[in-house]
């Protein structure tokens, strides 16, 4: 039985902010634009360009950026105290919107 306590984070514009801010800090370039990706984004890992579709919902997008975050390796020695909780939060197992 796995004592992992499920973390759930609502999809607010207030969480877009904090994710957006959490790329901020790492080497990748978060960026949105228009395109037909199958799952929402484009991740361009050489480049470290991470591309979302604009037209996404907020939801969507919030969820692209946490797939994106479980996808890429980030040095969270790095990241600001409280962007080293976040991705913490986000990048653990059992963590849904």
């Amino acid at each position: 039985m796995s004592n992992t306590k499920k973390v759930i984070l609502k999809p607010t514009k207030g969480l877009q902010t904090k994710l957006e801010d959490l790329f901020a800090e790492t080497e990748y370039n978060l960026r949105y634009e228009k395109g037909s990706f199958k799952s929402g984004y484009c991740l361009i890992k050489n480049a470290k360009v991470a591309i979302i579709n604009k037209y996404y919902s907020q939801e969507g997008k919030i969820q692209s950026m946490i797939d994106i975050l479980n996808q890429i390796t980030i040095d969270s020695s790095v990241l600001s105290e409280k962007n080293q909780e976040l991705y913490a939060t986000v990048t653990q197992e059992g963590f849904s919107l």
